[in-house]
């Protein structure tokens, strides 16, 4: 769930899943060293920037200093597409969620060298995120790219977007919030459309079963663009929350 974005999804694929007291994690496990600017980056942006559990439920306008619409994307990998939404939205705020650490470092170097001031990271498991850390009716938007496709069949069961993850989701969201998903994997995305379609307070932003064209502010990324050049489709959904 990641960008890692910009890795090959067998590379995602091979890393082992570990549990949680809610069972399946939202990612796995990955190896990978922060290069020096990145845990230069970290050292000195993690205090203004980081939020940890020990946080326990903020309060968004305390966090951001203002009233503002509220983002979150699970699994920002490298960072860069949300440094680059932050960026190009500076009247909205963000929160990127993630475990692996180089990604975690390489965006805070990008909130630095950009001076963002409307991003805060996580950098714990997205479940305790959404449980223990965001308050009902918060989030304006969440956003899904392109998460760990668990392609064989046997490991689909540990696929994030299930019924169970998209209602925590949807309390989290204020009504008329969206929760915006996006996979290459053409397998995935038919799961992706069959569990919201059948999900409670959630309506399709097109017709019923029907995909929608990628928004001008989802970025489009290195993997993505490779992708495209060799054929590749991309399934954007996007779903707003209803009651």
């Amino acid at each position: 769930m990641t960008d890692e974005k910009d890795l090959p999804h067998d590379d995602l694929a091979h890393a082992s899943p570990v549990t949680t007291r809610r069972g399946i994690r939202s990612f796995v496990l990955r190896q990978g060293r922060m290069t020096e600017g990145q845990k230069k980056a970290y050292e000195r942006s993690w205090p203004i920037n980081g939020l940890t559990r020990e946080h326990g439920m903020i309060d968004p306008r305390q966090v951001f200093g203002r009233d503002a619409m509220l983002n979150l994307e699970i699994g920002f990998g490298m960072g860069r597409s949300l440094a680059d939404m932050a960026e190009a939205a500076p009247e909205q705020d963000f929160i990127g969620v993630e475990v692996h650490l180089p990604g975690v470092g390489a965006l805070l170097k990008d909130v630095e060298d950009r001076k963002l001031e409307n991003l805060r990271v996580y950098s714990i498991d997205a479940n305790d995120v959404i449980d223990l850390c965001l308050p009902d009716a918060c989030l304006d938007r969440v956003m899904v790219f392109f998460p760990d496709p668990w392609h064989k069949k046997r490991h689909q069961k540990r696929r994030l977007i299930q019924h169970e993850f998209v209602q925590r989701i949807r309390h989290k969201l204020r009504v008329g919030g969206v929760l915006h998903l996006a996979t290459d994997w053409e397998n995935y995305a038919e799961h992706m459309m069959e569990v919201m379609s059948e999900a409670e307070g959630f309506a399709n932003a097109r017709e019923p079963g029907q995909f929608s064209p990628r928004p001008d502010d989802r970025p489009i990324t290195k993997f993505e663009q490779r992708g495209e050049r060799l054929g590749h489709g991309v399934w954007d959904l996007l779903f707003h929350r209803t009651n």
